[in-house]
């Protein structure tokens, strides 16, 4: 049995996140569907390298598929985008390691936020549109206080598949690009929900209606208030996963300009 690694981007608008769930249309099952179909009846599995929520959207997901052919990556990839819809595709089939795992192997994940400070046409599925007035330096203050090791318990919903809240998170941005203020997080793993609970925090500090006090408070025992303010998954990207020590480039790009609809750059 062979393992290959999976490069994939999604629109996660129509489904009910990456986890496989029998009644309900996901990622996962979706590519399974398609793998099914290349490699009948053989044995195979697929594990990506995290969930991401229902509505939430990737841009460089990972997984592992194990699975005996001698079919080179290239036409795996290819028969694999042949049979997936038009908001699921593969980017990249290479070899790995029989010890490579997609989950366990990662090192740090990063995670892009997308809030429009307009209304736009094109861009309501890939954006949070926020009519109030948001002051960027007040979310940056903010965001510092999130950097480092700290119990997200107040930003998670109960996973008993987690057994501790506690997450390093390396780095978050904030930048102003035209229309879009962008969001990105770096950290060791996420929990369930905890990035938009955490943006939805940051927009609140943005329109003056959380102090610093209030984050640390988050941050020092347990709240219920940022799970009343969590962000929609709309602009929410799931950017990449890293598998090295070394740190996450320090840059944000929009996956949307509203200006001109663009593609994500690599």
């Amino acid at each position: 049995m062979a393992r290959f690694k999976l490069t994939i981007e999604y629109e996660g608008t129509r489904y009910s996140g990456w986890q496989f769930q029998k009644n309900s249309k996901t990622i996962q099952g979706k590519l399974l569907e398609a793998v099914k179909e290349i490699f009948k009846n053989q044995k195979i599995e697929l594990y990506g390298s995290g969930r991401t929520d229902a509505g939430v959207h990737a841009l460089r997901q990972t997984a592992h598929l194990d699975v005996t052919t001698m079919l080179a990556p290239e036409i795996i990839r290819m028969k694999m985008n042949d049979l997936l819809p038009a908001d699921i595709n593969i980017l990249e089939v290479e070899k790995a390691s029989p010890k490579f795992h997609a989950r366990h192997d990662a090192k740090q994940r990063s995670y892009l936020y997308q809030i429009s400070r307009r209304r736009t046409a094109f861009g309501k599925p890939f954006v949070w549109w926020i009519k109030d007035e948001l002051h960027l330096n007040r979310m940056k203050n903010a965001a510092a206080l999130f950097i480092g090791m700290h119990d997200f318990q107040s930003f998670a919903d109960k996973d008993d598949e987690e057994k501790s809240t506690k997450v390093l998170i390396n780095n978050i941005t904030v930048e102003e690009h035209g229309a879009l203020i962008l969001i990105r997080i770096v950290g060791s793993h996420f929990l369930w929900k905890m990035v938009r609970r955490i943006v939805g925090v940051l927009a609140e500090a943005g329109r003056g209606k959380l102090a610093e006090a209030d984050i640390h408070r988050f941050l020092e025992e347990y709240s219920s208030e940022p799970a009343k303010l969590t962000a929609p998954p709309s602009g929410l990207f799931l950017e990449k996963i890293y598998y090295t020590e070394s740190a996450a480039e320090n840059t944000t790009e929009p996956f949307l300009n509203i200006s001109a609809v663009t593609f994500h750059r690599k």
